[in-house]
């Protein structure tokens, strides 16, 4: 990352439209996208949408009682951005600081075992970029491969749509699997709160929510971590400087002990 192109993060949406074959239908949780949406955009950040299959992606219904989302749902650049969102096959990593996994009933379906979205994450997160996901958008952290080698999710703390979330629902027996299942077979720690109670885990550049209340605090962790880089990065460029002035320095000392 250049701290020049700082400050641009990717929203990654599922184009999934139904619930398998039930013909149920769904899409991205708009309280998912609305609420990180502001807050990334409240602190400066530009923010780009991407999705599974590209086009305009499929959404839940707006809680038109919520303000966040009516003003998401109207805003004229957002709208503009999802009107065709590009296939993350088609995204230049190098050209995001973060990205967050946007939750919703459809990602169980297509964000898991996508390789297009697999290798964009583990991208933006061994370039040293900030990964959020939140509810079932952590279905695209699975089979995550990092450039060492290492599963993204093993031996991390993460927070994740719950089965007792899935039970209360009534969507147990529709989804593929269990994410919270999938989760742990992935060798990660899943923490556990009550239904509907915001829960939010920080794990280095990794930052994961339970549910659509947890949204809000999944964008407000990944902005502090992104301050932190930039932060890291000016203390290595002011150091970079010092040394190159010092180095400078001392060449021009002994050119004038030379020429005396």
């Amino acid at each position: 990352m250049d701290i020049t192109t700082m400050k641009k993060i990717l929203l990654v949406l599922t184009s999934q439209d139904t619930l398998g074959d039930t013909g149920e239908a769904t899409g991205y949780n708009v309280a998912e996208a609305a609420h990180p949406w502001k807050v990334f955009r409240d602190a400066g950040y530009f923010v780009d949408f991407a999705s599974i299959a590209g086009g305009q992606p499929p959404q839940d219904a707006v809680q038109q009682d919520d303000p966040v989302q009516v003003e998401f749902t109207q805003d004229e650049t957002a709208k503009a951005s999802l009107y065709n969102t590009p296939k993350v096959s088609v995204v230049d990593p190098a050209q995001y600081d973060a990205v967050y996994l946007v939750g919703g009933h459809g990602t169980m379906w297509d964000f898991t075992g996508n390789r297009d979205l697999q290798k964009l994450v583990a991208a933006v997160y061994d370039a040293g970029g900030v990964v959020g996901a939140v509810c079932h958008g952590p279905s695209g952290l699975v089979d995550v491969e990092l450039a060492n080698g290492v599963n993204l999710l093993s031996g991390r703390k993460v927070a994740a749509f719950t089965t007792a979330e899935e039970e209360e629902v009534g969507k147990k027996d529709t989804v593929p699997y269990l994410l919270q299942e999938r989760l742990e077979e992935q060798g990660a720690t899943v923490k556990v709160a009550e239904n509907w109670e915001e829960n939010v885990q920080v794990d280095e550049r990794l930052v994961t929510g339970q549910n659509p209340q947890s949204a809000a605090g999944v964008a407000k962790e990944m902005t502090k971590l992104l301050t932190e880089v930039v932060r890291e990065q000016k203390a290595q460029e002011e150091q970079s400087a010092q040394e190159l002035r010092a180095e400078h320095d001392a060449e021009k000392a002994a050119d004038e002990e030379e020429q005396s």
